[in-house]
């Protein structure tokens, strides 16, 4: 006969690596006085839309850089194509988040 040992409660359940570091920094923010705030349905349409310009925008930019290195030749020429779209990207990106968080904060 085997003795089935007691099913131990949430709080004593081991835990993995990662519930123990996301433990850690719901514990270090409250600390902090952060406090989580669930994000409402609005909000999670507003974040999607930000995303979804942010998409389109850069879908656009990258059309016209592709249309643009498909006529320049020019080594220097389409490097400084290559620069204006890796900074246009960064840019719409960095608007992005700036948005998305703007919309958390509400």
């Amino acid at each position: 006969m085997t003795k089935e040992k007691p099913v131990p409660a949430d709080d004593e359940a081991p835990k993995s690596a990662l519930e123990l570091a996301m433990a850690r920094l719901r514990k270090k923010d409250a600390d902090a006085g952060i406090e989580d705030k669930p994000v409402t349905d609005a909000q999670k349409a507003a974040i999607a839309e930000a995303r979804s310009v942010a998409e389109a925008k850069i879908a656009e930019r990258e059309i016209l850089f592709k249309s643009k290195m498909a006529v320049v030749r020019e080594p220097d020429a389409r490097e400084v194509l290559e620069q204006e779209y890796r900074r246009d990207r960064e840019r719409i990106t960095s608007d992005r988040d700036r948005k998305i968080e703007e919309i958390r904060r509400r």
